[in-house]
């Protein structure tokens, strides 16, 4: 095999802080996701305590070995960020050493709402926003001129939908500025295939949300290969088709701290891209 030949160069892994959703009202707290999100914006939203949150945070992250992250709108939001924090959470993300490589979550029902996102990606120095917004059902075209006028992408993130054709339908035909964040997780959760949700939306494709759950019809997150999503089976489809955005390690379980599980998930995703993508030239 030629140097031409090889396969691409072993993929970005990140780390989805919405993995520590729980971490603000305990860990084994029986709530769903929205008291967790609100309760994380409050605790990080205060300016004079957001530097040693934000700063323990990270430090969880770079010490689990990852380089690169994809940062929670809870943890940094748009409608609450000021100067202050920015300048903060840059100092931070440079101090341990960490890639952003994504902003994660709702960016809002208007384009003005997303237009704040948008700012914040900017100010981030980061051009990808990986979730959902009404925007896109609401107003598309308006959504499509802002995220254009700020050299943004929109991946737009599977969550109620069922099937990939919902998804398509929802981000039109604007290549340049949206297209699929594939959360692995929530298309099983579904019932729907993941390995072939991959293929259905590769030409579409801007981040994928590597995920795995403990059985179809409800979204209980687990370590990788223990569900029902064939995490490997999606890793080996995105080489073969030349994907080349980041793998984001994604488990947000509510009753434990998921860092020593994503540790293992990174590990074996560094294996896997290896054996893929190593090759051999000779």
């Amino acid at each position: 095999m030629t140097g031409a030949e090889t396969a691409v160069a072993p993929l970005t892994v990140s780390f989805m802080s919405a993995n520590f959703v729980a971490a603000e009202l305990g860990y084994g707290t029986d709530v769903d996701w929205g008291p967790f999100d609100e309760a994380t914006n409050r605790a990080f939203e205060p300016l004079e305590t957001f530097p040693d949150r934000f700063d323990r945070m990270l430090a969880k992250v770079s010490g689990a070995g990852f380089d690169a992250l994809d940062l929670w709108t809870a943890h940094l939001n748009w409608r609450w960020a000021t100067p202050e924090h920015l300048e903060l959470a840059r100092a931070a993300l440079e101090r341990h050493g960490l890639r952003l490589v994504s902003l994660a979550g709702n960016f809002g029902s208007t384009a003005d709402e997303l237009e704040s996102a948008c700012r914040l990606a900017n100010a981030l120095g980061v051009d990808l926003l990986g979730g959902m917004g009404e925007v896109l059902r609401d107003d598309r075209p308006g959504a499509e001129a802002v995220l254009r006028a700020h050299g943004v992408r929109l991946g737009y993130e599977n969550h109620p939908e069922a099937t990939p054709g919902e998804v398509l339908a929802l981000i039109g035909d604007a290549e340049d500025v949206l297209g699929a964040t594939v959360d692995t997780g929530w298309w099983a959760t579904h019932g729907y295939d993941a390995v072939d949700a991959l293929a259905e939306l590769r030409e579409r494709l801007f981040h994928v949300h590597l995920k795995d759950v403990e059985r179809s019809g409800e979204h209980v997150t687990c370590l990788h290969g223990t569900g029902i999503v064939d995490i490997d089976r999606c890793v080996e489809v995105l080489v073969a088709s030349r994907y080349d955005g980041p793998l984001s390690v994604e488990h947000e379980p509510y009753d434990r701290d998921p860092v020593s599980e994503c540790v293992l998930m990174r590990e074996s995703l560094a294996v896997q891209l290896e054996r893929l993508t190593g090759g051999d030239d000779g």
